[in-house]
């Protein structure tokens, strides 16, 4: 029986769908995997039974990455799940960008008492007439599962669309457009673009990747949407851009007490992923990664470890969680050989420091064997996998 640890509001819809090997509660301290979505565990004491933690989501921010690689947790996040909720509130930012409509509605709410409101809004609207997104270009930075799906709707809605992305997946380049104009360059969407969406991961590297650098390249008067994380724009810089009148709005799903109150900054609540449908998919992707991890050894979209899947062979499989150096296959397979075990099937694969090796033998394997393998330096986590074909 796997107990599975609930760490926020997961939807019963993706629950729902563990069968009964598994146990679900929020007080378990033997968990054999933690399922959450915003919780942040950086001060959480993992036990040693710990396997995996699966967010219902994309962002990862909350998790300590390199404490769970260095004790061979695999993690995995949910990319695209969330993704047609995202394009959605994009999209609505887009609007409330061009058309002032926020600013409309303010104004209508101070209007309850007034008898004559029909005809002050004729006279009013005038301050709110906005522009259309018709032939407008637009910049995305990032074309990852949501970036493409707005690539795609902006050209429906027959917008000019640039995209940048250097590291674009095959699948996804794929699913792009081919009106997009593909930019080699950032610069080329700075200096072109009338409004610019960020569709790219908070890390090292993207912190503050709109600085006051990039601001001063972009077309004066663009509009500015950041729907990925609040620390890929530099607030101080931003506001800078807003007071030279580069920037002609920002807006954010996300709340950064400096910019509330901000003329020009528009802030909804983190409101990108919050659909019933939303919740739902990303809930179901995280159980399903999760039953597979530990009922079979596969990994699916994990971000500290590759990739990494063999359908189900009989009779048993071994998994090892190790070092990204070299001879590790080799001493896994000496381990195995030398007690007469013959390997059936085999697969290693490697992400950064890390790599993943799938070992498929048929027949059952004692203490010894597992010890040897456990004990080969650089090995840190090795689970094994009783299973026939009709499993």
């Amino acid at each position: 029986m796997y107990k599975i640890k609930i760490l926020n509001n997961i939807s019963e819809v993706g629950l729902n769908r563990f069968t009964d090997k598994y146990q679900i509660a929020k007080n378990f301290t033997d968990e054999d995997a933690i399922l959450l979505r915003s919780e942040n565990i950086h001060e959480y004491e993992f036990n040693e039974n710990l396997k995996s933690i699966a967010r219902a989501g994309a962002g990862i921010n909350n998790i300590p990455i390199d404490k769970c690689s260095e004790k061979g947790i695999v993690v995995f996040n949910t990319p695209g799940a969330n993704a047609n909720a995202v394009k959605e509130l994009v999209f609505a930012g887009l609007l409330l960008g061009s058309r002032k409509i926020y600013e409309g509605m303010q104004w209508i709410q101070t209007q309850k008492d007034n008898e004559n409101i029909a005809k002050d809004t004729e006279k009013q609207k005038k301050l709110y007439s906005g522009n259309e997104l018709l032939h407008k270009n637009l910049g995305i930075i990032g074309l990852g599962a949501i970036g493409v799906q707005v690539a795609n709707l902006a050209i429906d809605f027959g917008m000019n669309v640039y995209g940048y992305d250097p590291y674009i997946s095959l699948s996804n380049a794929w699913n792009l457009s081919r009106n997009v104009h593909h930019s080699d360059t950032i610069d080329e969407i700075l200096k072109n673009c009338d409004f610019i969406s960020i569709h790219i991961p908070l890390n090292d590297k993207t912190k503050n990747i709109i600085n006051a650098d990039v601001i001063s390249k972009m077309k004066p008067g663009v509009k500015l949407l950041n729907f990925s994380r609040d620390g890929l724009v530099d607030t101080e810089a931003l506001l800078n851009g807003i007071d030279s009148g580069i920037i002609n709005k920002y807006i954010t799903d996300f709340p950064v007490q400096k910019l509330i109150g901000q003329e020009n900054v528009l802030i909804l609540p983190h409101l990108g992923a919050s659909t019933e449908e939303s919740e739902d998919n990303c809930a179901i992707l995280a159980v399903k990664q999760t039953m597979d991890y530990l009922e079979r050894g596969n990994i699916t979209n994990s971000v500290n470890l590759p990739d990494c899947s063999m359908e189900i062979y009989d009779h048993v499989r071994i998994c090892c969680i190790h070092k990204n150096i070299p001879k590790m296959i080799t001493q896994i397979s000496d381990a195995l050989s030398t007690s007469n075990v013959n390997i059936e099937n085999l697969m290693n694969k490697s992400k950064n420091e890390l790599a993943y090796t799938m070992v498929d033998i048929a027949e059952v394997v004692n203490g010894d064997i597992l010890n040897k393998i456990k004990q080969i330096p650089g090995m840190i986590r090795v689970s094994t996998y009783n299973f026939d074909k009709n499993d």
